[in-house]
């Protein structure tokens, strides 16, 4: 099996975000706490918060086996929150960066999205597109935070720091300030910290090998078959064949995702020191006017990357079992959202409160982007549109 390789190199100093400057800063003052840094609080206020609470309950690619058995073994969103948080955290310490920032973002960056994955998604985006408005999961996520959660007397929301705050909108794409004045504070037109960088790759690789393993566990996708689709994990499979001749199936595949995983985040974070040492990158505000990016995967690793999810999304996501799961999924967001648009009165009240503010169909799609996978069968079999 491959050695383990050196520790990576830190990054300067004042690259990492400053736990007590001005991205610790909340729209609440609130006294400090005597052993907890700022974002190490908003760690905790997220994992108690109920949105998070109810990833348990949303799908991440499927819960049930071809067969249409349950399976207790599958990731949920809110596994796979947990997983990207692990990985954020390692490769933030590793490079010196502020791994409590990196942690809260990771355990952040999946909280808007609705039910029955990235089918509920663009079911919900179409519903909403219908009348002249668009569904966006890190949108909706800071919207979680700012206002849906209410655990405080003293304000609505999570009062999140700016730095979490700023990462949960920008942590995957850049916003046009042109296009969105609501979200002038988050510094638009900069870069985000290396800390929200870093959670974009960390969800593609937790991902990637997480949804390899569920494929094969499912019986969706064969041995065989990711060995000729994806070439990295052939190549570390072949090194676990050699070396484990007699282990069972289950197990050396389990060998090569355990490498393929290490291997890409090795290369993220060799990839991260080599970029901001050749952009010459000492300071956060280096970072932020950077022209581009500089959280990325050296070249040939990024084509092993695309070439496993075109895999999965061609095999896995795509497959023929997976296209009726999502073409229920669009009729159970879509019949919903319509009986709701049809009928408020269905509505719960303190949601149908927000109707003069937020308008009909957001509202809509506020209460429907919270439900668990559960709960939207049973609202839309209710609601009569099931």
């Amino acid at each position: 099996m491959p050695s383990t390789p050196n520790p990576p190199a830190t990054l300067p100093a004042a690259i990492a975000v400053d736990a007590h400057g001005s991205l610790a800063a909340r729209v609440h003052d609130e006294l400090p706490h005597p052993y907890r840094t700022p974002f190490a609080r908003d760690c905790a206020r997220i994992l108690h918060a109920r949105a998070f609470r109810r990833l348990a309950g949303k799908t991440q690619v499927f819960t049930r086996l071809p067969a249409g058995q349950p399976s207790d073994h599958f990731r949920s969103r809110l596994t796979h929150t947990l997983e990207v948080a692990q990985i954020s955290r390692t490769a933030a310490q590793a490079l010196g960066l502020n791994a409590e920032l990196a942690e809260a973002l990771a355990l952040t960056h999946d909280i808007g999205h609705p039910p029955f994955g990235h089918a509920g998604e663009k079911a919900l985006d179409r519903a909403l597109r219908g009348h002249g408005l668009s569904f966006d999961h890190n949108l909706h996520a800071l919207r979680i935070v700012t206002w849906f959660e209410e655990r405080y007397a003293g304000f609505r929301g999570l009062n999140l720091t700016l730095g979490v705050r700023e990462g949960i909108i920008k942590h995957s794409r850049d916003y046009a300030s042109a296009s969105h004045p609501e979200l002038a504070e988050y510094f638009l037109n900069l870069r985000p910290p290396l800390e929200a960088q870093l959670i974009d790759l960390a969800d593609e690789i937790a991902y990637l090998t997480a949804d390899l393993e569920d494929g094969l566990d499912s019986g969706i996708l064969t041995l065989p078959q990711v060995r000729d689709g994806v070439a990295v994990f052939r190549r570390f499979h072949d090194q676990a064949l050699a070396e484990y001749p007699a282990a069972a199936q289950r197990l050396t595949a389990n060998e090569a995702l355990k490498h393929m995983l290490n291997a890409l985040v090795t290369d993220l974070l060799t990839q991260i020191h080599a970029r901001v040492a050749e952009r010459g990158a000492t300071t956060l505000e280096d970072v932020r006017y950077a022209p581009e990016r500089l959280v990325a995967l050296s070249p040939p690793v990024e084509a092993e990357r695309a070439g496993a999810k075109e895999f999965l999304y061609a095999n896995l996501y795509n497959s023929p079992g997976m296209r009726e799961t999502h073409a229920h999924a669009e009729e159970v967001v879509a019949g919903l959202f319509a009986a709701f648009i049809a009928d408020p009165g269905q509505l719960p009240e303190d949601h149908r409160a927000h109707i003069d503010t937020q308008g009909l169909a957001r509202t809509v799609a506020d209460y429907i982007a919270g439900m668990t996978d559960t709960y939207i069968e049973q609202c839309w079999i209710r609601s009569g549109a099931g």
